[in-house]
């Protein structure tokens, strides 16, 4: 008797929880369908009739759908360099024995630790010199290099993978690349799905770096189009318009964790269970 209270209030919790955490997606919804006055004298969930005039509001200072397209470019090319190098480079480190490995992830482990904003003014020379500003190749290309990503993958190798199931692929002929595309990679499938969707969310939601090197508005990512559209005169008349743009901009986000959350999950399982 006394278990079941406690599994009904365990229940009872969680669905409170579930439920605070949809409130602020319930919440913007709703303000996505009322006027800019009407959210400012106000509070309610009760949605209004504005949802049309907010959309031509938007399209006025924005084409949202080329916004989608750009970011969405951006982030899903970043977090595939991301993914892959990374799985790579933790590979290496996880397997091989070799001098200085430990100095390279003594290295990796500093530069976790060091803030991205503090090497901005030198990557914008950078890129500048080279000709690329403007062009989201800088936008791309820097996320080969990710320590967190290659940190967090490296130890959840060492707890996942058996050396002898590498020895057994060796003897059977099968060199290294082969081995970390058969065998690895579908072994850490769990935790490049964790570190993809958070290498996803930051590449989607960045917005002081495609602010500083892209100049041109039809290459703007969303976040940057939303800001403008934050920065105007008409703030608060807009501000039913920026939450209908915010509202399409968490979509992607959604959709991404949906296909990715059970190899999450799978993973969380996997990690449970230590032979």
């Amino acid at each position: 008797m006394a278990r079941n209270i406690k599994k009904t209030v365990l229940h009872v919790c969680m669905i409170l929880l579930s439920l605070l955490c949809l409130f602020p997606f319930l919440l913007m919804i709703v303000n996505a369908t009322r006027t800019g006055n009407e959210i400012m004298t106000g509070f309610s969930l009760i949605p209004g009739q504005a949802l049309q005039d907010n959309w031509e509001t938007v399209s006025g200072y924005f084409n949202l759908f080329r916004g989608l397209g750009n970011s969405l470019l951006i982030a899903v090319c970043s977090t595939a360099l991301t993914a892959y190098f990374s799985s790579l480079t933790a590979f290496a480190l996880a397997v091989y024995k070799f001098k200085g490995r430990n100095v390279i992830f003594t290295g990796i482990i500093i530069f976790m630790m060091i803030p991205a904003q503090l090497g901005l003014l030198g990557f914008y020379d950078l890129v500048n010199a080279l000709g690329l500003v403007d062009n989201y190749i800088p936008l791309i290309i820097p996320a080969i290099a990710s320590p967190a990503t290659v940190f967090f993958l490296r130890q959840f190798l060492m707890s996942t993978l058996s050396p002898a199931l590498l020895e057994a692929a060796r003897i059977d002929g099968a060199g290294e690349i082969r081995i970390f595309h058969k065998i690895v990679l579908p072994i850490m499938s769990p935790g490049i799905a964790t570190m993809s969707i958070g290498a996803f969310i930051a590449s989607w939601n960045s917005y002081l770096m495609p602010m500083i090197l892209l100049t041109t508005p039809n290459k703007f990512t969303l976040p940057v189009m939303i800001a403008s559209m934050n920065a105007s005169q008409d703030i608060v008349a807009n501000q039913g318009a920026i939450y209908l743009a915010v509202a399409v901009s968490v979509i992607p986000i959604l959709i991404a964790f949906a296909f990715l959350s059970r190899y999450i999950i799978s993973g969380i399982s996997a990690g449970g269970v230590k032979e």
